[in-house]
């Protein structure tokens, strides 16, 4: 049990009969108010600012059990502590300057990592990693800030200076720079969020064998009997270290049965929220007419590609085309022969390099990513600004606005309402 706020000796010397030494793990009784033993454990003393949240902590470790830890809890409460919100910890710690936004949410992220790769990256991030980065560029951009409004004060030689000072070098070196933490960030979004795959297609046509050979588990019922599956199955799968959620669906075609209209109902909005849609046929039948159904299912845009399966009955070997930017796969769920094609063509059209223990990347959100995109589009129209005559008070404005944008990565310049987003996700105690 943690607890975090300001002058924690009274509540200490209430529950402890005495005020621990500070950063020693010292065996202790828990008391009620009449001075009977709860629980007998471990207590930890962190006084400010040596401590995560930067404000005085106490935590108390017993032996676990629920009405023991229940009554534990009714006694600190009793004595003056309150429950916390979701995130509360690392919010104080945040608000405290003990570590800044992108920490923070690489708390959530280490919690969250559903492979070991994307455990590595979010710890890189929680290490300050993705931080320092974006704090070198921003010292950058102020540096060239400096630099253009000097030259503001002295207009009649404006031009020589900006060559002598390099600015237009200065500016194409930050755009690399930015560049590449973008990269980075791309790849380890993709660690820490993965992609959604939804498998669609006819009734029978091997969408529940496949889930099972990628799961590499008896995820999903496989029968000959059309239907079997009723409601959408997900299971989470590592391909090269991302994260893949796969999704078995229901299969597409015309039914009076009310349950089973009800999860073709469930499989379209699953491929509408999909990354990737894998469109599964049967090589050893003709075409049918559900067929059109499934095509007609898949929204433009979409990224897709299209699996043909069972090629065991026709004695063909695996192999992948590809016919005016579309793919297609040719493979057996039943056997496994083509699915590593598969899974190399689903990493190359959701851009995942595989990096080794997520060395050089990022744990990154999707605010991660817009802002890192805006503030590209910020120093393009810096860039804009240094052709022909350099147009300064502009080139100021769009050099000073990536800054912003940059700085609201790490929480320097961050709207109370997305810290309420942010930390609402967080479990309690974290």
């Amino acid at each position: 049990m943690r607890i975090s706020g300001k002058h924690l000796t009274k509540l200490a010397e209430v529950i402890l009969g005495e005020l621990p030494v500070p950063r020693y793990a010292r065996l202790s009784k828990f008391l009620d108010a009449d001075g009977q033993i709860i629980d007998q454990g471990i207590a930890l003393y962190f006084p400010a600012p040596h401590s995560y949240t930067g404000e005085d902590v106490l935590e108390l470790q017993g032996h676990g059990g629920p009405a023991v830890m229940d009554l534990l809890l009714n006694r600190c409460l009793a004595a003056g502590a309150r429950l916390a919100q979701p995130g509360e910890f690392t919010l104080r710690a945040y608000l405290n300057d003990k570590i800044d936004l992108i920490q923070a949410e690489s708390v959530a992220a280490v919690i969250e990592a559903s492979t070991h790769e994307a455990a590595r990256c979010a710890t890189n991030s929680l290490q300050g990693h993705f931080s320092s980065r974006i704090e070198e560029l921003v010292n950058l951009l102020i540096r060239l800030r400096m630099l253009i409004e000097a030259t503001l004060d002295f207009p009649e030689e404006e031009t020589d200076n900006l060559q002598a000072l390099q600015i237009v070098e200065k500016l194409e070196h930050a755009q690399i720079q930015l560049e590449q933490i973008f990269l980075a960030a791309q790849q380890g979004n993709l660690l820490q969020e993965g992609i959604r795959i939804v498998l669609m297609g006819a009734p029978n046509v091997g969408k529940s064998s496949l889930l099972n050979q990628l799961a590499q588990e008896e995820a999903a019922i496989v029968t000959e009997i059309p239907g079997t599956t009723r409601d959408t199955i997900q299971r989470t799968i590592a391909i090269a270290g991302m994260p893949v959620h796969v999704i078995d669906t229901a299969g597409l075609r015309e039914t009076d049965d009310v349950v089973e209209q009800k999860g073709i109902e469930r499989t379209l909005a699953a491929i509408k929220d999909a990354t990737m849609v894998l469109r599964l046929m049967d090589r050893s039948r003709c075409r049918s007419i559900a067929e059109d159904m499934v095509q007609n299912a898949i929204p433009a845009g979409k990224p897709h590609i299209t699996v043909f399966n069972k090629i065991d009955l026709v004695n063909e070997n695996p192999r992948i085309e590809e016919q005016e930017g579309n793919s297609a796969i040719y493979l057996s769920a039943k056997t496994g022969e083509g699915l590593e094609l598969l899974r190399k063509k689903i990493l190359e059209i959701a851009g995942w390099r595989f990096n080794q223990a997520g060395e050089g990347v990022f744990m990154a959100r999707q605010r991660h990513l817009e802002a890192l995109k805006q503030a590209k589009r910020y120093l393009e129209n810096a860039q804009r600004f240094t052709q022909g005559e350099y147009q300064l008070e502009l080139l100021a404005e769009e050099l000073k606005l990536a800054q912003n944008v940059l700085s609201s990565i790490t929480g320097q310049f961050t709207a109370d309402d997305l810290l309420g987003e942010i930390f609402s996700h967080f479990c309690i105690g974290k």
